[in-house]
């Protein structure tokens, strides 16, 4: 591949210097066993050391380096110039989250929702450890196995509609980790999850597009959680016709 290049077409921001964003345009060597991930490197090795963009494992597991690539949410890490040579790549930060600078985005708010969905096996009340371990079977555990892969990369976030639409949506992710827990058998906590997920910005809010399963780089299936829950809301809210609560009135 010796005198071969490709050009990328970044999307830069600095908010302390620019009023608004652009993009800059590097030709760099191409090489086809570099990812994209290894190509910004390149550029912030080798021309201009100003360029921000996160990364953290290279090996799609901690979801930092998400990025939208030729108008697609996907991750550097795993997305390879062979794919897109001998064209331009065209690199820009996530959709739908304000820029902090270049390619980094503001994640407060996917952090926030993150932690109102309460992404964690809640106890009614904790065993002694005398009496031993959880136990749960295999069947238990393929329950909710598929949407516990979620690596919180955002991605679902850039590519989900409604979410650019109505920044106030819990959005997929977040939706499917909350599901993920409310189908632990070792799990009490779903009473206190419902109120953000049965909410008119929860679960309700979604037009199921399915293009937030669709970029999903850990097939976790987020608007199938999504459907899962609404049917479980359905089925709650029609329960409560058919068997009222003790003390309510008729």
């Amino acid at each position: 591949m010796t005198g071969q290049t490709i050009t990328l077409e970044v999307l830069r921001y600095n908010p302390e210097t620019d009023n608004e964003p652009s993009f800059g345009t590097f030709e760099i060597p191409y090489r086809d066993d570099w990812s994209l991930l290894d190509a910004l490197g390149h550029i912030k090795d080798e021309l201009d050391a100003t360029l921000a963009y996160r990364w953290s494992c290279r090996m799609a597991v901690c979801g930092s380096c998400g990025m939208v690539i030729n108008g697609t949410p996907k991750l550097g890490c795993e997305t390879f110039l062979r794919d897109y040579y001998p064209g331009t790549v065209r690199v820009e930060p996530l959709a739908n989250f304000p820029i902090e600078r270049d390619l980094i985005v503001d994640a407060a708010d996917f952090i926030e929702k993150l932690e109102a969905v309460k992404p964690y096996i809640i106890n009614a009340a904790d065993k002694p450890v005398s009496e031993g371990t959880y136990k749960q079977t295999p069947a238990e555990l393929a329950r909710y196995k598929q949407f516990s892969m979620c690596i919180n990369c955002m991605l679902c976030y850039s590519a989900c509609p409604q979410f650019g639409l109505n920044p106030l949506f819990t959005g997929p992710a977040v939706i499917a980790l909350g599901h993920r827990y409310n189908l632990d058998s070792r799990d009490d906590g779903q009473a206190m999850r419902t109120e953000v997920l049965q909410d008119k910005n929860g679960v309700w809010s979604c037009t199921f597009v399915g293009v937030c399963s669709e970029v999903c780089p850990k097939s976790v299936d987020p608007a199938g959680a999504i459907q899962q829950e609404k049917a479980i809301g359905a089925q709650d809210w029609a329960l409560s016709f058919l068997m009222p609560r003790k003390g309510a009135k008729s």
